[in-house]
């Protein structure tokens, strides 16, 4: 009952959209009604709170003008319409500045106060400024620094691929010269079979002749010296060398 008058009170004279009637769409409604009402209980409440202000400004703005017109001697009917608008507008004043009355020992510090607001204002207002222009150095000190680190990136992503591609043929390389070696070790090993099926002596294998061209490096160092001494003599003729050496 209480779901239903509250759409009623809602849609008013519209027709009311028809919907599923079960215990969560109940549940839904009632708290959207509660929810509601607890709402415009709070505005009339605002409202009525508005109204008495009002009223009371309405008051304290006839009182200030009874003051000043009885302080003056005048009456509200005795001004002009330039000097009821002046008076108007002073009240407005006195209401906007929260001064207790027109007089110019209340306007002076208002105005002092709204002064000093001023000026802190301004003040704050150039500190922000400041403030911000360091802001936007950094920023664009960081923007900078963020398009060189992008470039570096870059640069290392290229180099990493660089790298990596000669890293890669290093590895193939590897790959080919472990399977050569193995291919040769295998062709020396059947090389040292096939020598050893057919007896080969062992004065014409390969370390032996390497012993052999050792020996013979050896022999041409001991030979140099007695060449040098020799070379004096190539120019004799053949008699002459057998005669020189007997």
């Amino acid at each position: 009952k209480r779901v239903s008058k509250w759409l009623s009170a809602v849609f008013g004279d519209q027709t009311i959209p028809e919907y599923e009637v079960n215990t969560r769409t109940v549940d839904i409604l009632y708290q959207l009604a509660e929810a509601s009402e607890v709402r415009c209980n709070e505005t009339s409440l605002l409202i009525e709170d508005q109204k008495q202000k009002t009223s009371e400004y309405q008051a304290d703005g006839v009182h200030l003008q009874n003051v000043v017109l009885q302080g003056v001697g005048l009456s509200s009917g005795s001004l002009s319409k330039p000097a009821s608008d002046y008076l108007s507008a002073l009240v407005a004043n006195a209401k906007v500045l929260g001064v207790r009355d027109t007089s110019l020992s209340s306007f002076v510090p208002a105005l002092n106060n709204l002064t000093n607001e001023l000026l802190e204002s301004e003040k704050t207002d150039r500190r922000l400024d400041r403030e911000l222009n360091a802001l936007r150095n950094k920023l664009g000190a960081v923007l900078v620094l963020r398009k060189t680190f992008q470039e570096d990136i870059k640069k290392t992503m290229k180099a990493q691929e660089v790298e990596s591609a000669k890293a890669e043929e290093r590895l193939l390389n590897m790959d080919f010269v472990k399977a050569k070696s193995k291919d040769l070790s295998y062709r020396n090993k059947k090389a040292e079979d096939q020598l050893t099926s057919r007896h080969m002596e062992n004065r014409i294998s390969h370390q032996a002749l390497m012993e052999l061209c050792e020996q013979v490096y050896t022999l041409k160092q001991e030979i140099l010296p007695l060449s040098k001494k020799l070379e004096p003599y190539r120019d004799l003729s053949p008699v002459k060398k057998c005669l020189f050496f007997n």
